[in-house]
Order: structure tokens, then C-alpha cells, then sequence
């Protein structure tokens, strides 16, 4: 995972680089479709990437497929990582942390969503928000049931780096 995190440090650094941390994940679904959604790296530990999904129902997905691959793409650095990797739910305790260690904003923003589900309009959304920022003013915020992260644990991992006359190079590790 080193050259990933190589990689992840020139790209954060690069001001062609809007975001270094988006990536896709993609599940394949029981009728053979590839799915993908694009989520943010949130870090590069020695045997995993750290990712938490957007919402519930895709985290649900994510549990239950076998099929797991993680692109990163930077265009400006004309890079790319492919990864195929089996995925872990963490713990709670891990994701509590990684929650209180968000801006209350964000917290505040994640307890209100009813993530993946239809709301009547906008105001709803509003109105809950304002209800809770006045209920938590001076507390913590417990982290929803719902939200949590996960683990991508590589089996495999192909950097692909863009030359001059498409001469490129492309590594892969398993």
C-alpha cells in the first residue's frame, strides 16, 4: 500500500487535483450490472483503505456482494488505481471516533438524513436540522445506527501510470 500512499501524498499536494480522496466502488448486482458510487477516502492504513459510503442503503449492498473494486483516477497526473479488495465493516467504536472527530455541521448533517429514502422536500430536511442543532447546542451527538465505515482490504492492486505514445506502464500486485 505504500505506492498508494505515495501516490495519494503527489496527488493531495497537486493543484491540478480538485480531489485527491474521490474514488469509486463498485459491487456487481444479482442481475450482473456493475454499480458504482463514488465515495471519499479517508485514509491508507498498511493492509486497507478507509472509506465511508454515502448511504445506508449502499452500505447495506456493500455487505452482501462479493465483487469489490475500487478505481482512483487523476487525470492531470495521468494516474490510475484499480483495486480489487474484500471489504469489512468496522467497528463501532472505530466508527464513533471517526464521527465525533468530524465538525458538528457534519455530524449534525448525517443524524438528520434519512439516507437513501424520499423526503416530501428540501424544508424537511431544514426544519429537522434546525430541531436538532437546538437539541444538541451543548451536547455531543450521538452517531446514527446507521453510519459507519468500512475497510477495503486489497487482493489486488494495479497502478497504471500514462506515458508519451501510450507506452504506459501498468503494475499490478497480488
Amino acid at each position: 500500500m505504500s505506492n498508494s500512499r505515495d501516490w495519494f501524498l503527489e496527488a493531495s499536494e497537486n493543484p491540478t487535483v480538485s480531489e485527491a480522496n474521490a474514488m469509486a466502488v463498485s459491487t456487481l448486482e444479482e442481475d450482473g450490472c456493475p454499480r458504482t458510487r463514488m465515495v471519499l477516502l479517508k485514509n491508507i492504513l498498511t493492509k486497507a483503505l478507509f472509506f465511508i459510503p454515502t448511504t445506508t442503503a449502499e452500505k447495506e449492498k456493500l455487505s452482501k456482494k462479493r465483487i469489490k473494486r475500487v478505481f482512483i483516477f487523476w487525470p492531470g497526473l495521468e494516474r490510475q488505481i484499480i483495486i480489487k479488495a474484500d471489504l469489512e465493516k468496522i467497528a463501532p467504536n472505530l466508527s464513533d471516533g471517526y464521527f465525533h472527530s468530524r465538525p458538528k455541521g457534519s455530524q449534525l448533517g448525517a443524524a438528520v438524513s434519512p439516507q437513501s429514502q424520499e423526503i416530501p422536500d428540501r424544508m424537511f430536511l431544514e426544519e429537522k436540522l434546525k430541531i436538532l442543532e437546538h437539541e444538541y447546542q451543548n451536547k455531543e451527538v450521538p452517531r446514527p445506527e446507521n453510519w459507519g465505515g468500512y475497510l477495503a482490504k486489497p487482493y489486488e492492486i494495479e497502478f497504471w501510470q500514462g506515458r508519451p505514445n501510450r507506452l504506459h506502464d501498468r503494475i499490478i500486485y497480488t
